[in-house]
């Protein structure tokens, strides 16, 4: 079992990442010369060295062991300090130093030692810490890391100043002798203990944590939050978890892989737990956000809150899974050089997605309509229920959703209903032709009157006109604007008004004219022969003087006769309100 748990320990301890060399460092050294063949037991790397300097002594494989050391001692003094170094390095080695290790063959380049020296890590003492260093030496064909000759000869000192552990202390040696999966009995007593720690740790952290979190989604939202931040238990108590793994790992005094795997384990839940927190926070100052936008009437601002929680939340899992591959062993600067390749081709085979995505940008950023407007988007009328990153949903009058992409909705006209202050009431009515002129003045002065003082019709802009001899009636047009946004509102002040205009028209003593054509069977008159007489001279009255008006009148005509019309009538009440 515990050979099966070494080999699976050195296995996860292969596959850690090498850290990445952040911007701005100074460049790294020259790598020397190395050796084209690969060395049988694994010293070509240092993170080769230690773990295979580990699993040896595991195995109890000390002739093994002996050969990662730079020591000239005889085999018995050589596998005694094997044995006193796995001791030091399981008792006092930070499992981080176990991560950082590199796995290139010139090592570590860009640290503040010589060009074939290498730091394991340190050991804390009572004077100054002890470096634990690798150096690279030729063995053979070979060029090696070794356990230095330097740190070798400190061992001996190091391993007299170790302590038996206050674990070791307060349990009986038999507990520490039986081992599951590596871990003493007396440990795991150990870990199921602290249960109740972690529990309390999680109840203090939740308690202490929501004041924060109270205080500061109040600043941005303007709104309570007690029951909302319920909903942050689930990950605080994740992460109080990991965090008593991470000090149950490191006051266990676990072997050094055996802590390397639990303090990755420890990492990974943090990491899962600070996401799934940032999420619920995210979730929750966005649900705020509308609630406090929905109570001000600033329903514009909608689609934005939806976009950023959007884009937050993918921020987040996105953070998340990359510090998840980073310590699963990806080097993260390879991949995100070959996402930059990549992405052009991604962006290329994604031109419609990304066309969408910005299409959505511009519709929040613009807000040509905002969620909660009644719009026509194309040939598309309804309400706006949701504006997303690829497409807006519109819930139709037969109350179907049709999502249309957003890039189609950037490039067709929009019109928006919800934003209009009032509504246009515009309509024709055609008379019968046996409407007699007086009877058509009487119409149109009452339509005006009831224009005029109805209460939900704007009077500045209502009018009503004669405007056309129709096919089959006189037709008057009528236009105004209903003091009112609201669709269903409008359609009751606009029966109210065609049911008045009908009692008007009935009346004036005439009717709605139907398309028709009427015969008429009546004794023809004839012309008037003295009015065609009349008509008749005055037209050779022209021609005689040499002053017919065809094509056109004389310009002098024209001067003459210009705007001498009376206009309004004699009788009209506008000219009555003119005239002094």
């Amino acid at each position: 079992m515990r050979s099966m748990l070494n080999t699976v320990a050195l296995v996860l301890g292969l596959v850690v990442a090498v850290p990445a060399q952040a911007p701005g460092q100074t460049p790294p050294k020259p790598a020397p010369e190395v050796a084209n063949a690969a060395d049988p037991l694994g010293r070509d790397t240092p993170r080769g060295t230690v773990l295979g300097f580990i699993k040896a002594v595991d195995s109890e494989n000390f002739e093994r062991a002996v050969q990662y050391l730079d020591t000239r001692a005889s085999p018995k003094a050589a596998q005694k300090l094997a044995r006193d170094l796995k001791e030091i390095l399981d008792r006092r080695l930070s499992a981080a130093n176990i991560d950082l290790l590199s796995t290139k063959p010139e090592g570590r380049i860009n640290d503040d030692l010589p060009l074939n020296i290498d730091r394991v890590g340190q050991v804390p003492r009572a004077g100054s810490p002890t470096d634990i260093l690798l150096e690279r030496v030729q063995r053979g064909d070979h060029l090696v890391w070794l356990f230095s000759a330097r740190t070798l000869a400190s061992v001996p000192v190091m391993h007299k100043e170790l302590r038996p552990s206050w674990i070791e202390r307060v349990l009986p040696g038999s507990w520490l002798e039986v081992r599951i999966l590596d871990i003493t009995v007396g440990q795991w007593i150990l870990l199921v203990l602290g249960i109740p720690l972690v529990l309390g740790l999680a109840w203090l952290l939740n308690r202490l944590l929501a004041r924060v979190f109270r205080v500061a989604l109040f600043r941005i939202t303007q709104e309570r939050t007690d029951e909302e931040l319920r909903a942050t238990a689930g990950p605080l108590r994740l992460l109080a978890a990991a965090l008593a793994l991470a000090v149950w790992a490191s006051w266990a005094t676990l072997p050094v892989l055996t802590r390397v795997f639990w303090h990755r384990i420890a990492v990974a839940a943090a990491i899962v737990g600070l996401a799934w927190l940032l999420l619920r926070l995210v979730d929750i100052a966005a649900h705020l956000t509308q609630i406090h936008l929905l109570a001000g009437a600033l329903t514009g601002r909608l689609a934005v809150n939806q976009l950023l929680r959007r884009v937050a939340k993918v921020a987040v899992v996105l953070t998340g899974g990359l510090a998840l591959l980073f310590l699963g062993g990806i080097n993260l600067t390879a991949a995100l050089a070959g996402l930059g390749i990549g992405g052009i081709a991604v962006a290329l085979a994604a031109q419609r997605t990304l066309e969408n995505f910005f299409g959505g940008i511009m519709i929040i950023s613009d807000q040509p309509v905002r969620v909660g407007d009644f719009c026509k988007i194309g040939d598309i009328s309804g309400v706006v229920e949701d504006i997303g990153l690829r497409s807006t949903r519109v819930r139709t009058i037969d109350c179907t959703v049709v999502s249309i992409p957003n890039a189609q909705t950037a490039a067709v006209n929009v019109e928006n209903f919800g934003v209009r202050d009032r509504i246009l009431f515009r309509t024709t009515i055609g008379l019968r032709y046996e409407t007699r002129p007086e009877q058509l003045r009487y119409v149109l002065a009452e339509l005006r009157r009831l224009l005029y003082g109805h209460p939900m019709v704007d009077n500045q802009s209502a009018r009503i006109r004669f405007v056309r001899f129709g096919a089959s009636s006189l037709d008057l047009e009528i236009f105004a604007y209903v003091l009112t946004a609201d669709s269903v509102g409008f359609l009751e002040v606009q029966e109210d008004l065609l049911l008045r205009i009908m009692d008007v028209i009935e009346t004036g003593g005439t009717s709605i004219a139907l398309p028709s054509c009427t015969t008429y069977f009546a004794r023809d008159p004839g012309l008037d022969r003295e009015k065609a007489r009349v008509a008749t001279a005055t037209v050779k009255g022209w021609r005689d003087e040499g002053d017919l008006p065809f094509p056109n009148f004389r310009p002098e005509r024209i001067a003459a006769i210009q705007g001498r019309l009376e206009y309004p009538s004699p009788d009209s009440a506008v000219r009555a309100q003119r005239s002094p």
